[in-house]
Formats: C-alpha cells, sequence, structure tokens
C-alpha cells in the first residue's frame, strides 16, 4: 500500500510539474531578456540638461532622443524614464534588441531606478491645444503607408524595428492607436513583450500588425512569443476595424502555438476587444488569453446597432483561432459571424461571459446570473 501512495505522489508531482512548465513556458519569455543588472541605462527627464542620458543629471528630454541614441543591435539597453507628461508621437528605436539581451523602455514608476518620483510616465500624443490626434498612422509608435490617402506623401515605415523590446510601466494615449507595431510588408520574425501598461487608441489600444508572409521566416516565434501581461487597453471609437487589441499574425495556415499571448489583461471597447479586420488578407492567426477581461459596453436593442462581437475577425475561423483559460466577458454577442465558418475557439478553466438576452451562450462559456459586478469595475483603468 505504502509502494502504491508512492508511486501516485510521484506521478502527481510530475504532472504538477509539466503543467507549471508548460505555463511559464507559454507565458513567461524572461529567458530571453537578459540579466537585469547586466543592462546599460539611458535615463530620460524633463530636469536632466538634454546632454548624455548617462545620468539623471544629464538625462535626454525626450523619449525619442533617448530611443535614437541606442548605438548597436547588441540589445542590453534599458531606457528608464522619470514620471511625468511626455507629449510625444510616432516613437521609433534606432536598433532592435537581440535574443538573451532584450532593450527595453520602462518607466520609473516606484522610483526604483531613483529618478526621485513615482507614478505614470505618461506618453501623451495629443495636440496640447487642439485635443486627441485621431488620425491614420498618426500614433504612439511610429508606422506609415505612403499612399494610404493623397494626404500620406511621407516614406513608408514599419513598426519591425521594436523587434525584441520590452515595454513596462507606461501610460500611452492621445493618438490612432497606443502601444501598437504595424509591421506593415516586412518579413519577421518579431517580437515585443509589454507589461503593467495602459495603453489607449482610437482605432486599437494595443497590438501586432502583419501583412506579409514568409513560410521560410515566420513571424511568431515559438520560444519567444509576443506577450501583453497585466495591461489595461482601450479603444475609442466604432468606425471600421476598431478594437481594444488587435492581433493579427500572417500564416498561411493555423499554426500549432499561439501567435500572442494576453495575460491578465483588461481589454475595453465600444465595440470590439479584439479585432482581427480585412478579410482581403490571407492572414492565419492563433491568440491565446489567460485571465483576461474583455468588456464591450454596447448591448443595443435587438433591432439596433449592437456590437460586431467582442471577439471580431473578418476572416473567419479557418483563420482565425483563440484559446481561452479563466477569462471573463461582457459585451452583446462573443464572436462576430461575418465570415461563413465560425471563429474557432478552445476552453481552458472557468470562463464566464454576460450577453445580451437575445444572443446564445457559446457552447462551454459559463453564464453570469445577475449583472457582473467585479468586472464591469475594470471598465476604468487602474490608478496603480
Amino acid at each position: 500500500m505504502k509502494l502504491r501512495w508512492l508511486l501516485l505522489a510521484t506521478l502527481a508531482l510530475f504532472v504538477s510539474a509539466t503543467l507549471t512548465t508548460f505555463a511559464e513556458e507559454s507565458f513567461a519569455p524572461n529567458e530571453h531578456m537578459g540579466a537585469d543588472e547586466a543592462k546599460v541605462n539611458i535615463y530620460v527627464s524633463k530636469l536632466g540638461d538634454d546632454s548624455d542620458g548617462k545620468s539623471w543629471q544629464t538625462a535626454y528630454k525626450s523619449v525619442q532622443k533617448a530611443l535614437l541614441s541606442i548605438p548597436d543591435d547588441k540589445g542590453g539597453y534599458r531606457i528608464v524614464v522619470r514620471p511625468d507628461t511626455y507629449m510625444e508621437a510616432n516613437l521609433y528605436p534606432s536598433h532592435k534588441g537581440a535574443k538573451d539581451a532584450y532593450n527595453e523602455l520602462v518607466g520609473d514608476f516606484d522610483g526604483k531606478y531613483g529618478s526621485g518620483a513615482v507614478g505614470w510616465v505618461v506618453l501623451d500624443s495629443s495636440d496640447p491645444e487642439k485635443g486627441y490626434q485621431s488620425y491614420d498612422w498618426y500614433s504612439s509608435i511610429r508606422a506609415y503607408t505612403q499612399g494610404w490617402t493623397t494626404s500620406h506623401t511621407d516614406e513608408t515605415f514599419s513598426s519591425l524595428g521594436w523587434d525584441r523590446w520590452i515595454v513596462r510601466r507606461l501610460y500611452v494615449t492621445g493618438s490612432d492607436a497606443g502601444l501598437f507595431w504595424d509591421c506593415l510588408d516586412d518579413t519577421g520574425p518579431f517580437t515585443v513583450v509589454v507589461e503593467d501598461c495602459i495603453s489607449i487608441g482610437r482605432a486599437f489600444g494595443i497590438g501586432v500588425a502583419f501583412a506579409a508572409d514568409d513560410p521560410a521566416n515566420p513571424h511568431a516565434r515559438p520560444d519567444e512569443p509576443t506577450v501583453f501581461r497585466r495591461t489595461w487597453a482601450a479603444s475609442l471609437d466604432t468606425w471600421g476595424d476598431a478594437g481594444a487589441a488587435f492581433l493579427r499574425a500572417f500564416n498561411s495556415t493555423l499554426p500549432e502555438y499561439p501567435d500572442f499571448y494576453l495575460e491578465d489583461c483588461t481589454l475595453v471597447s465600444p465595440d470590439n476587444a479584439i479585432e482581427n479586420n480585412c478579410d482581403a488578407y490571407p492572414a492565419c492567426t492563433y491568440v491565446s488569453l489567460k485571465n483576461c477581461r474583455l468588456i464591450v459596453n454596447n448591448f443595443s436593442q435587438p433591432g439596433g446597432t449592437p456590437c460586431t462581437g467582442i471577439i471580431r475577425s473578418a476572416n473567419g475561423g479557418e483563420k482565425y483561432k483563440v484559446a481561452f483559460e479563466d477569462c471573463s466577458l461582457m459585451g452583446c454577442k462573443v464572436f462576430s459571424e461575418e465570415a461563413d465558418v465560425p471563429i474557432q475557439y478552445e476552453l481552458k478553466g472557468h470562463n464566464k461571459v454576460y450577453l445580451q438576452y437575445k444572443q446564445t451562450i457559446p457552447e462551454g462559456f459559463e453564464g453570469f446570473s445577475g449583472w457582473p459586478i467585479d468586472l464591469f469595475h475594470f471598465m476604468a483603468p487602474p490608478l496603480e
């Protein structure tokens, strides 16, 4: 009997260890970031003298100047920003990061890096006098397509230069998209990690978009996934391709591993929490959500104009798959119904939804018994 219990206990420990390892590999690409003490710090502060960024006294006054000061593509550089409001937009770095040595853009939220201040680093792309700048290709992260309209005459510019960067503790707002990387027609691979941020955009709060397919050089790295963790994101518009998170890979077929991981995130929008537009693109995408809150505040009347779906993909289920684990959702309906094939999904743990009374709860989801008070509380971004 003792031997039997010993074997069972050993098996339980093995299973537990296996599941823990899988979760860590899926959601924590920390092994690729490089040791914290090995980072070379570059400082940004409005109190600095704007000379070389090597100390708080000589700090650069703008985030963009610090991004352009990265001297090479060896990685391991950390830009630390003193809490304040920086009226900046269309940010881009001079170099990518490197494997095992990601670059970082970090707000000194808790004073850990010695700025002498605590609180949010606000990157505000607003016009200081006229307000919110909601216009295509005017965003917090630089990307641009020449000829998008007759007014778009500048050279095309991709966000691919942000590959292997980590962004932490920033409050980003005031433009068409927040922490959103549009890699346009460039081929990958590409990885970003976003943690503990607030990100607001007219079209997209957070996201990554690809528009080129090269099977020999895929965009997503299975061992270095793009991750959004503990981040509150919002879209402010219902027009066209607007969503709190825009997530589009460009695989020829659905991959075996997710292209994007979201963990402990809140996505708020008047139409779509997750958006994947453009049925003209043959873009197969796989998204993993763990302990996330998806809130769409458009319920409308049955004969009105309700949201197109908490999760929207114009491409349909043969090209879009979402994995849910312990998530909470609210909105008129869960999935958009624009394509012939329903969006694919898989469930793990408990996933609850609160829908308009005319809608049907998708198989496997659990319904809230009444108004989800705790979930609705997350409509507002965290103060700290």
